[in-house]
């Protein structure tokens, strides 16, 4: 299975993935705990804080049966850190074909953020098949997905960026 098939298949059996800020690593495994216990296990922590490196760490060594990737990844410099960190997938808001190829290189799920046709052609073109569609609500949400599924058929996407609870569920019946 390719490292994206992975991706893929684990996405949709979680069906939501919290992309989580820790800003206090004492947080972290509390956090990723209440989480698995509810059901929810793929989780995103985002190199938004100083204390994210280290809560993936943590959460890797303290429940292994976990799937936890780094978001806010928008450099080679951060995907190797947070690799080096224990994460086993990585989410960038935009794609850059410096991060699709260290990635490729060490057989390390990417899911690279995308907003535009043009945008989902360079992933394309490197090989991606799952994509972030982000800022989702900003772009129009499931209308947006709507109208990239007829050029793009054959991609999946995971949108993020202002989706509230009223809105999930219209998101989860697109069928990309």
């Amino acid at each position: 299975m390719s490292a994206e098939s992975n991706l893929i298949q684990r996405a949709q059996v979680a069906g939501v993935i919290p992309t989580l800020v820790i800003e206090d690593i004492a947080h972290a495994v509390p956090l990723a705990r209440a989480l698995s216990e509810g059901g929810l296990n793929v989780l995103e922590i985002t190199l938004r804080s100083d204390a994210a490196l280290g809560a993936i760490h943590q959460i890797r060594q303290e429940l292994p049966q976990l799937w936890v990737g780094a978001g806010t990844v928008r450099d080679v410099t951060a995907a190797k850190a947070a690799h080096a960190a224990g994460a086993q997938f990585l989410v960038s808001p935009g794609y850059l074909a410096p991060i699709g190829a260290y990635c490729r290189s060490q057989q390390l799920p990417l899911l690279p953020g995308v907003s535009s046709a043009s945008e989902i052609m360079a992933a394309m073109a490197d090989g991606y098949q799952f994509l972030k569609c982000f800022p989702a609500a900003v772009l129009g949400g499931t209308e947006w997905l709507d109208a990239m599924r007829g050029p793009f058929p054959e991609l999946m996407f995971c949108p993020t960026g202002g989706i509230n609870a009223s809105a999930v569920e219209s998101y989860l019946q697109r069928p990309n």
